[in-house]
């Protein structure tokens, strides 16, 4: 497949960027598929008159987002689009299908616990009081994207492990006659421990996306506390900002 790409040499936008804008906007659209090789450097430089270190700095943008991999005697290929998630309140299995991600879980832990202070405050408990602990790995094309801990008030729904694995947990609750209203959620980064880095497939040290967040049904409870980390080389949050009038 022949990509159509061009560049604008009057435009300030630097020529790589705009190049590595128009392959990734290719790899996000579905026009390169995961797998398909991006083709050789020299004869993509040849065709769009540019050089080829511009060519290979538009490439290694894309290799340093996890778009693209350079393999030694196959060439440059196409890895996986970045999964871009809206904030708003849905789940990360129906953001991944919604992609076309082909999610899957593992569940690592399904289990009860007693509150901590912290998970206790959150869900509106008494600390010391009985919840249910999950934690599952999720994964995209067979590769890890994250990793979900999730606490939830006791006999809130039936948390059937089989059915983790296959579904996610904001349909299980919707399945169960649950209407999710609101959720109070933050976002940061820190680098990964050694646990971490190997469940996520990252060198330890590695940044990671975190998310904490804590979700209310219709009637004001609280029946949800996940803390998460994510892959930022397969994952972002999108956010829309609106000027206050």
């Amino acid at each position: 497949m022949t990509l159509e790409l061009s560049v604008d040499r009057s435009s300030p936008v630097p020529l790589y960027f705009q190049l590595s804008q128009q392959l990734e906007a290719a790899i996000e659209h579905g026009t390169l598929t995961p797998g398909s090789l991006l083709g050789n450097e020299i004869e993509l430089a040849a065709r769009l008159g540019l050089s080829r270190p511009t060519v290979r700095q538009a490439i290694q943008s894309l290799v340093d987002k996890g778009l693209l991999v350079r393999r030694r005697g196959v060439g440059t290929q196409v890895v996986h689009s970045q999964v871009k998630r809206p904030l708003e309140l849905s789940s990360l299995y129906d953001d991944l299908e919604a992609a076309g991600q082909r999610p899957a879980t593992k569940v690592l832990v399904n289990t009860v616990l007693s509150a901590t202070a912290e998970i206790a405050a959150a869900l509106g408990v008494a600390e010391g009081s009985d919840v249910h602990q999950v934690e599952r790995l999720r994964l995209a094309h067979g590769e890890p994207m994250a990793y979900l801990c999730n606490y939830l008030p006791p006999a809130l729904l039936d948390l059937d492990t089989p059915q983790l694995e296959t579904t996610g947990l904001y349909r299980m609750m919707r399945a169960a006659g649950i209407t999710l209203h609101s959720a109070r959620q933050s976002i940061g980064a820190r680098a990964a421990t050694a646990e971490e880095a190997e469940r996520l497939a990252e060198p330890e040290g590695a940044p990671l996306l975190t998310m904490q967040r804590v979700t209310f049904d219709d009637t004001g409870r609280a029946v949800e506390y996940g803390t998460h980390t994510y892959r930022p080389t397969r994952y972002s949050f999108e956010f829309q900002l609106l000027v206050r009038p």
